[in-house]
């Protein structure tokens, strides 16, 4: 019951959440940069600015509508808090954090690079050199200590110039601005990267089209144009990586949960058929190559027309995902019963299921959703997958002598790497790697909250921004240590 010698142990970030540094050394500000900090009860905002400078914002919501006032453009506010802006600086500590995830046992360390940091303002003729530095000298560290780097071109980070200009994904010229991105970085770390992941769960375009995209329209159409366009330019980046090094990989990201009826009432059951094709769908066409006839058959329902060029569907067909790559921290259920509505797990309309546990953001854990979403997205599309985010967030305490007592994250890894091992071991499902959400302390994405909190390594860093950013390590990172070094066969 070990994971095989090859399997890629890790940990996974995102720039627009730990990286920080959000203007210097030539980066220009993206769609993060506008959004302010929330909680568990207040969403975040995004911010805008008028020409005549009047200033507002609009709540930063899961679902697809969205509205800026007319005229308003998204922009940095004075006297809001923006976490990104500093986060928990990995830029000006990559050296330690790297040093840490080496001293724990990485293979493999997920990252994303932000784009306006090569490219400020997503159109430029030229890249910024002092970010492409930047990101060498992270790659070079990497290497010191035999860590492999999953690089995520796009996390959650337009830049905010091709927002404004552009409506982001809604307009085709992005495809062009994002191979040229693309292009740029895997040309220049060839032979450093040889792992990609184009977008970051692209299927969050349809509840998050701002964040997902920098589309600034949460209509149907607007959603599916994008979607559209992101599947073209996630294509063409394929078709690049292969002929700049065939030694290159470039997978899919998928947001990904099990989801379960609450009942056996067939009504439940066609639910949860619904909830899983909408989630499916993405992977459908970047993964497996193709749109699905009920996707279509939607769009011709609502009266969407997506935008093609002759040759798109054929070039999605040709330069599928070299392998899925998912996130997951727990699963759904889903009821037509009205008597069963209640706060559910993440998921809008989702229902609680009495079997599991929640911690104090009403994620509810579930110790076999692992299992359940390896099979069932290999049964779906036969390549190769990576978990790439699991984890659960917690509002950590650090005691007077500078401990962290995190026994609830190691539990809840245990039963999850457990539920991994046994898809590898015993259903032999092909499993590239694992690497654990928000290792080092980050932003919370859906909330702003540093308290919220998923690392192995506390960051002295609070709500507000005030702290030292200092590090230490939490009981975690020795057992991650230990399973590392056991090949996940000591999980005790």
């Amino acid at each position: 019951m070990k994971f095989p010698k090859d399997f890629l142990w890790g940990g996974a970030t995102a720039a627009n959440q730990y990286e920080g540094a959000w203007n210097e050394d030539g980066k220009g500000p993206n769609t993060s940069d506008v959004i302010t900090n929330g909680s568990h009860t207040t969403p975040r905002r995004i911010t805008w600015r008028m020409a005549d400078g009047k200033t507002g914002s609009i709540p930063m919501a899961f679902g697809g509508s969205m509205e800026f006032p007319q005229g308003a453009e998204p922009a940095v506010v004075d006297g809001e808090y923006y976490p990104s802006h500093t986060a928990t600086d990995f830029y000006h500590h990559y050296k330690e954090d790297i040093a840490l995830m080496g001293e724990m046992g990485f293979k493999c360390f997920r990252m994303s690079m932000n784009w306006a940091r090569i490219y400020p303002n997503g159109d430029d003729e030229q890249p910024n050199e002092a970010g492409l530095r930047f990101y060498d000298d992270v790659f070079d560290e990497c290497k010191k200590y035999g860590i492999e780097p999953l690089v995520t071109l796009s996390h959650y980070e337009t830049p905010l110039h091709l927002a404004i200009a552009y409506n982001g994904w809604t307009d085709r010229r992005l495809v062009d601005f994002y191979v040229r991105y693309a292009t740029t970085v895997m040309k220049r770390y060839k032979g450093k990267v040889k792992y990609y992941l184009t977008f970051n769960e692209i299927n969050c375009m349809d509840m998050m089209p701002f964040m997902a995209g920098g589309i600034m329209t949460g209509d149907a159409q607007s959603r599916a144009q994008g979607a559209h366009n992101q599947f073209v330019a996630s294509a063409l980046t394929v078709k690049a990586a292969h002929e700049i090094d065939p030694e290159i990989k470039v997978g899919q990201m998928l947001a990904y949960q099990p989801t379960y009826a609450y009942t056996c009432d067939p009504a439940d059951q066609l639910k949860v058929m619904e909830m899983q094709h909408n989630t499916l769908f993405y992977a459908d066409v970047q993964t497996g190559g193709a749109y699905p006839a009920w996707r279509l058959k939607q769009y011709e329902r609502e009266g969407v027309k997506v935008q093609m060029e002759p040759g798109d569907l054929q070039l999605l067909k040709d330069y599928s995902a070299d392998f899925l790559s998912f996130s997951c921290y727990g699963s759904s259920t889903v009821s037509t019963h009205k008597e069963a509505a209640g706060s559910g797990n993440m998921m809008p309309g989702a229902v609680k299921n009495p079997y599991l546990e929640s911690n104090a953001w009403g994620w509810e854990t579930d110790p076999d959703c692992l299992r359940i979403a390896l099979n069932t997205l290999y049964d779906r599309y036969h390549k190769p997958l990576w978990v790439v985010e699991n984890g659960i967030g917690w509002n950590d305490v650090k005691e007077a002598d500078g401990s962290v007592h995190d026994s609830y994250r190691i539990d809840y890894l245990r039963k999850n790497i457990a539920s991994m091992r046994d898809a590898v071991c015993l259903d032999g499902i092909p499993l590239m790697g694992y690497t654990m959400w928000g290792c080092i302390d980050l932003v919370s994405a859906g909330t702003g909250e540093m308290r919220k909190r998923y690392g192995f390594v506390y960051v002295d860093r609070d709500d507000k921004g005030q702290g030292t950013l200092a590090r230490s390590k939490k009981d975690s990172f020795g057992w991650y240590q230990k399973v590392i070094a056991s090949d996940g066969e000591d999980l005790d």
